[in-house]
C-alpha cells in the first residue's frame, strides 16, 4: 500500500528520519520556511543587502527535503512574508521587500533550494566534498538571481552591483557552505547508526 507524498523516489535525509506522507511533507515544508524566517533574523546590517543566516537555511532545507519540497518551502517563505508575516531580514515583510533590492535573493532561494535538493537526491550531501559543492552551487544560484535584480532595482553598474551584492558575502558564503557540508554528512552517519 502506498501513501500520497511529495517526496521524490530518491530519498533525502528527511525521508530517512520521518515517515513519508502528505501530512509529513506539509509539516516539513512549513518547518523549512520557519527555519529560514528564524535565520533571517540573524543579521549583520549592510546597505542595500544585509548579511543574514537565510542562505544557510535555504541550502540546508533544500538538501534535507529534496528539490520539490525544498522549493515549496521557499515559495511558502516568500508568500507568507509577502502577505505580512514579518520574517524577512530585520523582521520586515510585504510586497515592498520582494519588489525592492533584496527581492531577487528571496526569489533565488526557490531555485537554490530546488538545486541543492536535486543534488541531495543524487547523494551529493552524504560526503563533505559533494555537500560543499552542492551548497556552493545553491549559493551561486541565489546570487545569479539576486544580483541582476539588485542592479535593476537600484540602477547600479556591474561594479557597483558586485560591490554591494556579492563581494561582502563571499567569505560568509564559503563558511555557510562548509558548515552545511559538515552538518549533512554527519546527520546521514548518525541516522545510519540509529538504524543499526
Amino acid at each position: 500500500m502506498s501513501s500520497l507524498t511529495l517526496a521524490a523516489s530518491r530519498p533525502t535525509l528527511a525521508d530517512r528520519l520521518f515517515s513519508r506522507s502528505l501530512t509529513t511533507d506539509i509539516l516539513l515544508i512549513g518547518a523549512g520556511a520557519a527555519l529560514t524566517g528564524v535565520l533571517a533574523q540573524v543579521t549583520i546590517p549592510l546597505y542595500p543587502v544585509p548579511i543574514t543566516g537565510q542562505t544557510l537555511a535555504v541550502i540546508l532545507v533544500g538538501s534535507t527535503l529534496g528539490a520539490l519540497r525544498g522549493a515549496l518551502s521557499m515559495v511558502l517563505y516568500l508568500a507568507l512574508g509577502t502577505f505580512g508575516l514579518p520574517w524577512f531580514s530585520d523582521a520586515s515583510s510585504g510586497w515592498g521587500v520582494v519588489a525592492g533590492p533584496t527581492g531577487g535573493y528571496i526569489v533565488g532561494f526557490i531555485a537554490a533550494a530546488a538545486l541543492t535538493g536535486w543534488l541531495a537526491q543524487r547523494t551529493w550531501d552524504r560526503r563533505v566534498l559533494g555537500a560543499f559543492v552542492s551548497m556552493s552551487a545553491g549559493t551561486l544560484v541565489t546570487f545569479a538571481v539576486g544580483l541582476p535584480w539588485l542592479a535593476a532595482s537600484l540602477g547600479l553598474t556591474l561594479e557597483q552591483t558586485l560591490e554591494a551584492g556579492l563581494y561582502p558575502f563571499l567569505i560568509g558564503g564559503v563558511i555557510k557552505a562548509l558548515l552545511a557540508a559538515g552538518i549533512l554528512p554527519l546527520a546521514w552517519k548518525l541516522s545510519s547508526k540509529r538504524d543499526r
